[in-house]
């Protein structure tokens, strides 16, 4: 059985920049974590793209307005933008891989040959986030997991170096299962077409107005209808949400070079008052600690 470790929660700024730390130490993470009694894990955010590979327990998954009804062997895949949340209904033992990857090591693996980020990044093909492997494939997946927590946590010649090859490895497998991952998967999704259609608004419209009446304008949609059916289905009141998006992605510009006032206005926010509020709020830290090099 492969290693356990402590699970992290991400329920407090100091709790996410626990994790960035660690993350900014190497390139990927991968643990397994085995809870008896389930954590209590509240709405976050990463600023690594995650695999979540579920093994056991009762749980769905809200991201972006959709929910998951996981089952054993399900996998899903979140970008540095996805705001999400494990809904745990019971207390059945919560047993599930997780592996990190940063966003830029990802991107460096196309120069290997095959462009191993399209399982995320392939949104034309598929809008689910959710893998869910062949039996076969599953199994496969499981043991170059084990693999990847024997050799990072050996002290051989070579471990760290087996390590990036069996993330390669599973990344190339994980691309397989999710182009054959058959659209029969959506009797297992909870979502309305009309709040898809709001966080898509949302996501690609960060800098202009997001208020109620105008998002109830352009989707065509009532405002109390649209107010009562954005908290059902992501989770999040309207604003809730639209503030944890604007604040993810200046985090995401400022570590990639952007000033901070420039990522301040690019995602909506005119008073960098309020945007500094609102992303130590977020995160724990000021938003010039997150440029590259700090």
């Amino acid at each position: 059985m492969a290693k356990e470790k402590e699970m992290i929660l991400l329920n407090s700024p100091k709790d996410i920049f626990t994790l960035r730390q660690t993350m900014e130490r190497q390139d990927f993470e991968c643990y397994h974590y085995y809870d008896p009694i389930p954590p209590v894990i509240d709405f976050h955010e990463h600023e690594f793209f995650e695999v979540f590979f579920f093994l056991s327990g009762d749980v769905s998954y809200v991201i972006e307005g959709r929910t998951y009804q996981l089952r054993p062997g399900d996998i899903l895949l979140t970008d540095n933008r996805d705001i999400h949340k494990p809904d745990i209904h019971s207390d059945k033992p919560y047993e599930r891989f997780v592996i990190w990857i940063q966003p830029d090591f990802l991107t460096r693996t196309k120069e290997l040959g095959s462009d191993l980020t399209a399982c995320f990044t392939d949104a034309s093909a598929k809008k689910y986030k959710l893998i869910r492997p062949e039996s076969g494939v599953l199994t496969h997946l499981k043991g170059i997991c084990e693999k990847m927590l024997r050799s990072r946590d050996g002290s051989e010649f070579g471990s760290s170096t087996l390590s990036y090859i069996y993330l390669i490895e599973f990344l190339v497998y994980l691309n397989r299962a999710y182009f054959a991952t058959p659209d029969a998967i959506r009797k297992d999704v909870t979502e309305n077409e009309k709040i898809n259609e709001v966080v898509a608004y949302i996501n690609d419209n960060l800098s202009s107005d997001l208020t109620l009446d105008r998002l109830a304008d352009v989707c065509f949609i009532s405002k109390s209808h649209l107010a009562h059916q954005f908290k059902t289905y992501t989770g999040l009141t309207l604003y809730q949400f639209i503030i944890k998006k604007r604040v993810t992605v200046a985090r995401n510009m400022i570590r990639a070079g952007s000033p901070v006032m420039d990522a301040c206005m690019r995602c909506g926010f005119n008073d960098y008052s309020n945007f500094l509020k609102a992303f130590k709020r977020e995160f724990g830290r000021n938003p010039k600690e997150f440029q590259p090099g700090k």
